[in-house]
């Protein structure tokens, strides 16, 4: 008696995968994923539910004093100086979801399927990661919304480049993440793997208060932070204040770095899962 296994991608692929081919592959992921998304928009509205509440908190309850700071003054107001931080921290929380949406896949068995299947094997992560950058937009744009009710006044053109940093920053995030989920025996370690990682990335960063109001270690911590950079480059475009080009420069230099790493490391991982 013979025990019949589920062949491998390399078994029944049959002809060179191209990038066409890839790109087809992933679109069709993509395709799955997102329709995944809007069966679920529980999901969308608890994924925006965070934000907005910690915009109302530090708006209404510690706004004032944070006005004092003079690094805040020059905004004029406490909230164009904090929401270009939350879109930041959003995108960063959400990209979490591609760790615990991997592994949970893991778990059902869905990777293995598609494992079985003649596409790329970028296919599956790219996917997972598009999809997150379109559910990531998607959360961004609401949060720019609830934004303009309470009174913040971005430049139009500076908060388009804002959003598409913010964005971009999010989507290398999320391949961080599905390292974490292709490595997580299930989706409650990958959740709780990801906070680990990406709480003292936001706290501990220019999201909420500038780092020269921190202690000198922690300031040291929050200059040096990719989330600082991509905070204060997306502050810098939507408010048309400060300096622009070096936490641009800096945004763009983690955001390559970040991929370059990491896209290797996840495609390389779901290689070799047996």
């Amino acid at each position: 008696m013979t025990t019949a296994t589920a062949p491998t991608a390399d078994a029944v692929r049959t002809g060179q995968i191209t990038l066409g081919t890839a790109l087809s592959d992933a679109a069709t992921i993509t395709r799955r994923y997102l329709t995944h998304i809007l069966r679920q928009p529980r999901l969308l509205i608890f994924s925006t539910i965070q934000p907005v509440m910690f915009v109302l908190l530090f708006v209404y309850v510690f706004g004032g004093a944070l006005l004092n700071s003079p690094a805040i003054q020059q905004y004029g107001s406490y909230k164009d100086f904090l929401l270009p931080g939350i879109f930041v921290q959003t995108v960063a929380f959400g990209a979490t979801q591609t760790a615990i949406a991997l592994a949970e896949d893991l778990n059902k068995g869905v990777i293995d399927r598609f494992r079985s299947l003649p596409m790329a094997r970028s296919a599956v992560l790219v996917g997972r990661t598009v999809a997150d950058l379109v559910r990531g937009f998607a959360v961004v744009v609401i949060m720019t919304v609830v934004g303009l009710i309470i009174g913040f006044r971005p430049q139009a053109l500076g908060l388009l480049g804002a959003i598409a940093i913010v964005v971009a920053f999010g989507f290398a995030m999320s391949w961080i993440y599905a390292v974490v989920g292709l490595s997580a025996p299930n989706s409650e370690t990958a959740q709780a793997a990801s906070f680990v990682v990406t709480f003292p990335l936001v706290f501990a960063s220019a999201v909420f208060i500038p780092p020269t109001t921190m202690p000198d270690w922690l300031r040291v911590f929050a200059e040096h932070n990719p989330i600082t950079h991509v905070a204060e480059a997306s502050r810098a475009l939507a408010t048309g204040i400060g300096d622009v080009t070096g936490p641009l420069l800096w945004s763009l230099a983690w955001i390559a770095g970040l991929l370059l790493v990491f896209v290797p490391l996840a495609v390389n991982r779901y290689r070799k899962m047996s």
